[in-house]
């Protein structure tokens, strides 16, 4: 369960930004992986590999489970990357001696496109050129059944899916990505709900009634409110298009993070049994990238204070790939001092 918008400030800034939700903790930290590292696709294949590609840019982002993989992250040169889970509809290609020098696994396709690429308009071309598959991954007992969003420091912004029907490339004309279905059901659910409106609703006649609105808050009368990915990809599409207008990079991350705080999902709210265990899926981190500046934020359940990462400055420190504890734990300031 991931929930991701895009801004856009009044200066020509794009931030994507998004919340990680999971059933258990997948001990994410912060990957960085310099320019010139040679990375093999496959990489959790024990039987099989893959190709061979030097990464042509750096970048750095969100990994999990200790995997030498970003799952979110942005490049040097502002290209940004999500994978939101996808289970059910993702289908990704069988693995085959005649795929093979070409396979990417889905949990990596991160690594693939952040090293690789600049622009959306590159990772639409080269797309193609490879074949998807899924790597069994212990964790989660199975393949990672993703779909990814990418968005440049132009504000082209894409969706990625692997389905019955293929590979489909969608434009993010709406700023908002979550779950399945398909992005194209989600486009459609949206028609559900074009009596939305920002402002505030006023009286209305019935009859010989005159109706009014229980003082302020009628604004987005009937969004709907619960965890599931349409309702999400609703609010985000409404909460990402009414967002007061962003002054500059720095204004637009502090407006995806409180918009996507309303994505919080607590522990306990969501459970599913699993056997003898039940787990409750809740948010793990949230995460925004400034695609001109190339920087990333990310706040985490433990660390709610948000925390910066410049990506160019950091990968040219490195000859080679280092991780970075993401967790620095709860901390809360005692100001009773400061009354003298």
């Amino acid at each position: 369960m991931c929930t991701g918008i895009v801004l856009r400030s009044e200066d020509g800034v794009v931030v994507p930004a998004r919340t990680m939700e999971f059933g258990f903790d997948i001990h994410s930290n912060i990957l960085a992986i310099p320019a010139g590292t040679s990375i093999q696709t496959l990489g959790l294949n024990p039987d099989k590999t893959g190709f061979t590609f030097q990464a042509k840019y750096g970048f750095l982002g969100a990994n999990g489970l200790d995997m030498p993989i970003v799952f979110d992250g942005v490049n040097t040169e502002g290209l940004y990357f999500g994978a939101f889970y996808f289970a059910g509809d993702a289908v990704f290609e069988e693995l085959t001696d005649e795929n093979i020098d070409r396979a990417v696994s889905s949990e990596e396709l991160g690594n693939w496109i952040l090293g690789q690429f600049a622009t959306v308009e590159d990772v639409k071309a080269a797309l193609p050129s490879i074949v998807v598959v899924g790597s069994y991954v212990a964790e989660i007992n199975g393949f990672a059944p993703f779909h990814y969003a990418v968005t440049d420091a132009s504000g082209a912004s894409i969706i990625i899916e692997y389905t019955s029907k293929g590979l489909s490339i969608f434009d993010n004309t709406v700023n908002a990505v979550t779950n399945n279905p398909s992005y194209d059901w989600h486009m459609t659910n949206l028609r559900n709900y074009v009596g939305l409106q920002a402002m505030n609703r006023g009286s209305i006649q019935v009859g010989g009634e005159t109706l009014s609105p229980f003082g302020q808050g009628s604004g987005l009368l009937g969004i709907p409110g619960d965890h599931s990915s349409p309702t999400r990809f609703v609010r985000a599409v409404a909460f990402a298009n009414t967002s007061l207008p962003c002054a500059d990079a720095d204004d637009a991350i502090f407006k995806a993070f409180h918009i996507l705080n309303t994505f919080d999902i607590p522990k306990g709210s969501i459970k599913e049994e699993h056997g003898d265990a039940v787990l409750t899926d809740y948010t793990l981190w949230t995460s925004a990238g400034d695609t001109k500046n190339a920087k990333y934020y990310y706040k985490t359940y433990l660390t709610q204070g948000v925390e910066v990462v410049d990506v160019r400055s950091a990968v040219a420190r490195l000859s080679e790939p280092a991780t970075l504890k993401m967790e620095s734990g709860f901390s809360v300031r005692d100001r009773t001092s400061d009354f003298g």
